[in-house]
């Protein structure tokens, strides 16, 4: 589960604070607390989509580097070996590009 926006000990205190300076202070004091909510919410967003771009740049350097390394391994492997080498290095391929994409 995730953790609370606001925290009930902050939940607990603006209500004190309701009580305690009355009706006139309330629309305040409300504002004031869903501008801290709203604040914490688009402070998590920001947080949630660094994480998601950080994680694509992974997977494209991983998959760039693999594609990079392919040609060269592909031609050794068909030279040295033939065709169960080029097999091997294409399901070494397959196996980086599966993991990197998770």
């Amino acid at each position: 589960m995730s953790e609370d926006v606001v925290s009930k000990d902050e939940l607990r205190s603006a209500l004190a604070a309701r009580r305690e300076l009355g009706d006139e202070m309330e629309p305040e004091l409300v504002e004031a607390f869903v501008a801290r909510i709203e604040r914490r919410l688009v402070d998590r967003a920001a947080a949630d989509q660094w994480e998601r771009m950080r994680r694509q740049d992974h997977q494209k350097e991983m998959v760039l580097g693999s594609m990079g390394i392919a040609v060269p391994l592909l031609l050794i492997a068909a030279i040295f070996t033939g065709l169960a080498g080029v097999i091997a290095v294409c399901a070494a391929l397959a196996v980086i590009a599966i993991v990197t994409s998770r």
